[in-house]
């Protein structure tokens, strides 16, 4: 990764398109790296001045509302077992988590669960599969991610703006930023997840 190459895909026609596609594609498989996406062209924003961060924010937000909603699709059509990976353990524990938290306080969970991303698969699956009604689900499902977009975008801005080096140090610190704050709340929700299980 050099400068050069940054510079080019902050110009690049095709940054936003290629975000957008793996924003969507990381609602469903949550090792594509929608989230280092966006952070990214945040950063390539403050740092190169394009593409423009309302752009970033904005495409990032519809992306995440399509991927959402695609999943919550799924689970309105397919079910919770239809294939093997939703019967194993972690994943059978995730959905079983996600449908009792939906039906106690679902507007709260899928606001949070937009920024988890096991927790985002498992709550829009949920709320496919419970048939929870189009109407309500993109009431909540549309805030949560223009919040995550704006979470994502800015944290990269924010950190290109305050880490001096250039654009490559900018782009690296803002993904890793992003990765260790993903992966601490990944680790508090484990937390609290075992710390509830005694009590269930």
């Amino acid at each position: 990764m050099t400068d050069a190459w940054l510079q080019a895909l902050a110009q690049s026609p095709w940054a936003l398109p290629a975000m957008a596609a793996l924003v969507v594609g990381d609602a469903f498989l949550v090792v594509i790296p929608g989230e280092a996406a966006v952070t990214t062209l945040g950063a390539l924003a403050v740092a190169e001045g394009s593409p423009p961060l309302a752009a970033v924010i904005v495409v990032a937000a519809a992306a995440a509302l399509t991927g959402d909603l695609g999943c919550y699709l799924v689970g309105r059509t397919a079910g919770l077992e239809r294939w093997r990976w939703m019967r194993g353990p972690r994943a059978a524990a995730a959905l079983g988590g996600a449908r009792s938290a939906l039906d106690r306080r679902g507007a709260t969970l899928m606001f949070t669960a937009r920024f988890i991303p096991f927790a985002r698969l498992a709550v829009n699956l949920v709320a496919g599969a419970s048939r929870m009604p189009m109407r309500r689900y993109l009431l909540l499902a549309a805030p949560a991610a223009s919040a995550w977009a704006l979470y994502q975008a800015l944290l990269g801005a924010a950190v290109a703006a305050l880490i001096p080096g250039g654009t490559v140090a900018a782009v690296i610190a803002s993904v890793v930023v992003a990765i260790v704050l993903g992966a601490a709340a990944d680790a508090i929700v484990a937390r609290a997840q075992r710390r509830r299980a005694p009590d269930a």
